[in-house]
């Protein structure tokens, strides 16, 4: 078998497992541990170095890269399911954490110093989910205001539970209104952006027309392999933003930092330096 008839199968290999696991689910079925071991499986497979090589020798291929996004939107869907149900078990007292949630939870904790978000700092992370690992520990490490905007209201609706039994809901509310919407766009000072939110251009040209010119960003995202469980960032952004890369080769997923141009400048620099220390 050729190497991008092989890679091409294990690519349908996953998706068609995730897929049967979610509709599994769906109808009642107890699969939700297996599920959970899938996905991370998944994340296991977007960091192994030769499955990062096989993808840079196979991804000019048309067929590999529309399985790779059928792969995607099960592995979405998969995850999405999997937040669900983690967060009911916490609100019932149950505590089962999948090593995607643990190693997301790290990498917050980590990206604190660089984000520098303080008491005074007004939060808005769009894509918070049902269960917001993030929002949380930004709440609980720095004290700021933070309001999660998702547009699955189930999601909302957990997610607000899990802020009150966490004893922060004082510090974070939640919403499905759009950015536009929003009077507290027009006083963020950092806007966070989950992998798995696809309309990311769109997001930025909102944020563009009501954000403050000081606001900071912090875009999630997966190019490459990593696109298989995250959405990508491959298109180019105005020059009216200014970005910063910042890839980690055993993180799921990769960040993009990004300030008004005539904001960047030693504040930039700063930030930068401020994640290598």
């Amino acid at each position: 078998m050729k190497n991008d008839d092989a890679f091409l199968f294990a690519l349908h290999k996953m998706e068609s497992q995730l897929k049967q696991l979610t509709f599994n689910l769906r109808e009642g079925h107890d699969c939700m541990q297996v599920l959970q071991n899938k996905l991370d499986e998944l994340c296991a497979f977007i960091n192994n170095e030769e499955h990062i090589r096989e993808w840079h020798l196979c991804s000019h291929d048309a067929e590999i890269r529309t399985q790779a996004q059928l792969l995607r939107a099960s592995s979405i869907e998969a995850l999405c399911h999997v937040e669900k149900y983690q967060s009911r078990r916490l609100h019932k007292g149950e505590s089962q954490i999948s090593d995607y949630i643990r190693n997301l939870s790290h990498s917050v904790i980590n990206e604190l110093d660089l984000l520098q978000i303080d008491r005074q700092s007004k939060v808005i992370f769009v894509g918070s989910g049902a269960l917001p690992t993030s929002s949380l520990i930004i709440a609980e490490q720095t004290g700021a205001e933070v309001l999660c905007v998702d547009i699955d209201s189930e999601a909302v609706e957990l997610g607000r539970h899990t802020a009150r039994m966490s004893g922060l809901e004082g510090n974070i509310t939640f919403t499905t209104t759009s950015l536009l919407e929003l009077a507290f766009t027009r006083k963020a000072t950092h806007v966070l952006i989950a992998s798995l939110v696809s309309n990311k251009l769109e997001l930025l040209e909102e944020l563009k027309q009501v954000a403050p010119k000081s606001v900071r960003i912090m875009m999630r995202y997966g190019n490459g392999l990593k696109s298989l469980f995250n959405c990508p960032m491959e298109d180019d952004i105005s020059e009216e933003w200014t970005q910063r890369k910042i890839s980690n080769p055993s993180q799921i997923y990769d960040i993009l930092l990004m300030e008004r141009a005539k904001q960047m400048g030693m504040s930039s620099g700063f930030w930068l330096s401020m994640y290598h220390k």
